[in-house]
């Protein structure tokens, strides 16, 4: 049975390197960054050329760390028709800055991005989905700093992230500071819970069968767009080993040999357009959550 074809969703890429994930950064500190082996190019080429396969493109959240070391990548990017957006400058939980080093953060690695591809960048996720109840104040800050969007607040209970009680969908949260889109981390409901399927670490973890039955569900019984993220060291099983816990090391390299095969299957079986295309389609959803968000959700009321 094939699947409808009426919705379009969103494809991301998280252009970090494999040292950089928030798990080991109790042992790679972010001064020592530079003596580490980077795979991020490598890595990265290796999406674009599945992507160039498939003919589909994505918005790639491009940490401005990286993007400072690599600029013919952000540049070979953007000249291959995907969107730039932004993923902090150095990958650090929001939580752990003030909010004017939180500012400072986005405003370089934004400003490091528009110079590269002479564009406006407005999209943005965090690192480690670190928009959380008690950082609501970010969104302030990303609409003072020009963004018109987020992903980053996922509606699941998490050790590390998440707001459960949180919109699922593609909807407007209004903030003291003004209105931003928020496309949260995809998510299914069953049982009165909600079950990640977001890619990512999930996608590794789910059997292929699984996750595919979750983004239909998505598409056919929930009639929204999906968002699906990869981490670009996600398609390179030959990335070294980092020493932490074993959960840790469970999480980061589960199933490292799949993904890139997952990934293309994947693209055959949805449609997928960068997140700025997606949000255009699906305006009129927009508009409606944004009235329903204003008359009926407490979750974002708030105002830090």
């Amino acid at each position: 049975m094939k699947i409808k074809r009426e919705l379009v969703n969103a494809l991301t890429v998280d252009v970090e390197d494999y040292y950089q994930v928030e798990a080991f950064a109790n042992v790679v500190r972010r001064e020592d960054w530079t003596h580490w082996q980077p795979r991020v190019e490598k890595n990265t080429h290796r999406l674009l050329e599945l992507f160039a396969r498939r003919n589909v493109r994505s918005t790639f959240f491009i940490l401005g760390w990286v993007a400072e070391q690599h600029p013919q990548l952000v540049r070979k990017i953007a000249a291959a028709g995907h969107e730039i957006a932004c993923h902090s400058y150095q990958h650090q939980l929001i939580g752990t800055q003030t909010r004017p080093e939180f500012r400072a953060d986005v405003r370089r690695a934004k400003a490091l991005l528009e110079d590269l591809i002479g564009n406006e960048v407005v999209g943005y996720r965090a690192p480690t989905y670190s928009i959380t109840q008690d950082t609501l104040w970010a969104l302030d800050i990303l609409v003072e700093e020009g963004f018109h969007y987020d992903s980053s607040i996922f509606p699941i209970r998490h050790d590390r992230y998440g707001i459960p009680g949180a919109e699922r969908h593609l909807h407007i949260i209004r903030r003291p500071a003004g209105e931003i889109a928020e496309f949260p981390p995809s998510t299914v409901r069953i049982a009165g819970m909600n079950v990640p399927m977001a890619g990512g670490g999930y996608f590794r973890l789910m059997p292929y069968p699984v996750f595919r039955w979750g983004l239909r569900r998505i598409n056919e019984s929930d009639h929204q767009p999906a968002i699906f993220m990869v981490h670009a060291w996600e398609v390179d099983p030959e990335q070294p080993v980092i020493q932490g816990t074993r959960l840790n090391i469970w999480r980061h390299r589960n199933n490292l040999r799949r993904t890139e095969a997952r990934l293309e299957r994947l693209l055959g079986d949805f449609r997928f357009a960068p997140v700025r295309e997606v949000l255009q389609l699906s305006e009129k959803v927009v508009e409606a959550s944004a009235v329903e968000l204003a008359g009926s959700s407490a979750v974002y009321a708030r105002m830090d």
